[in-house]
């Protein structure tokens, strides 16, 4: 059908319901929020559905090892080993400085985008999808040149047919390692938060944007589970403000936008 928009499961059949049943094809999708929140896991499960979709699957990682991916994968029945093994998965290291084909020894958001595209022409022709968790670990000496950085990764990838989700960290210990670059570009913006509720640490998602998309404004609850994941478990009655970030961390993060702002050539 005309002007029909092709979607890419999430993995997450709770997350496809809040997205009319997926990412549109070829969006760069900001994920975000505080560690522990559930990211990683999410772009596990965004992965693991391309690899059963037969798309090109790249991870890149710069927080953990390979081999953690990899085992995170396994927690929740996941395969990325056979993946790897039968090249219908490349999971490029940034953190372990190794010297093999698919490991990065500097952040240098040049030399990711390079070895992204290396990873496609290796993979072969066809849709694909990456993960880059994190994104931000690109920028945090220069957070000035976050949105400039963004935009060439979105503007180089989108040209080989990639759906994207680029993962950013908020941390309250800094006022400048903010995702917000990210941001700005973002066809899609997917945040996570978590907190405690009577003594029990609560994660919660909320889809702040998602173009061509009449996408859910409420804020769901979610849960981590062995053997199967990350599940959407409910959706709160609270409105969107009870969750949104702690007024400290949105404080800096205005503050850090600002800055970089008045930074950035015209």
């Amino acid at each position: 059908m005309a002007g029909e928009v092709e979607r890419l499961s999430t993995g997450v059949a709770g997350i496809d319901a809040m997205l009319e049943g997926g990412i549109p094809r070829g969006f760069l999708v900001a994920v975000t929020g505080e560690p522990g929140c559930g990211k990683t896991i999410f772009s596990i499960h965004f992965i693991n559905r391309g690899i059963e979709e037969r798309d090109k699957c790249i991870y890149v990682t710069t927080e953990e090892s390979r081999e953690s991916i990899v085992k995170q994968a396994a927690q929740f029945g996941m395969d990325f080993e056979t993946a790897v093994k039968e090249r219908s998965l490349i999971i490029i290291d940034a953190l372990m400085g190794r010297e093999d084909r698919w490991s990065l020894n500097a952040l240098d958001v040049e030399t990711l985008v390079g070895k992204i595209v290396e990873a496609k022409k290796e993979l072969g022709y066809g849709r694909a999808r990456v993960v880059v968790d994190s994104l931000s670990a690109f920028w945090l000496d220069k957070p000035a040149m976050a949105r400039r950085y963004s935009y060439y990764v979105k503007k180089v990838l989108s040209k080989w047919d990639f759906t994207m989700l680029a993962v950013s960290q908020y941390a309250i210990t800094t006022s400048d390692a903010f995702g917000f670059g990210i941001e700005h570009i973002a066809d899609g913006i997917i945040r996570f938060r978590r907190a405690v509720r009577e003594g029990v640490l609560k994660r919660y998602i909320l889809v702040e944007k998602m173009r061509q998309t009449n996408h859910s404004t409420r804020v769901h609850e979610i849960a981590i589970k062995p053997g199967v994941g990350l599940v959407v478990e409910e959706k709160l009655e609270a409105g969107r403000e009870d969750y949104s970030l702690p007024s400290e961390v949105m404080r800096r993060i205005v503050a850090a936008k600002k800055k970089a702002e008045k930074s950035l050539p015209p």
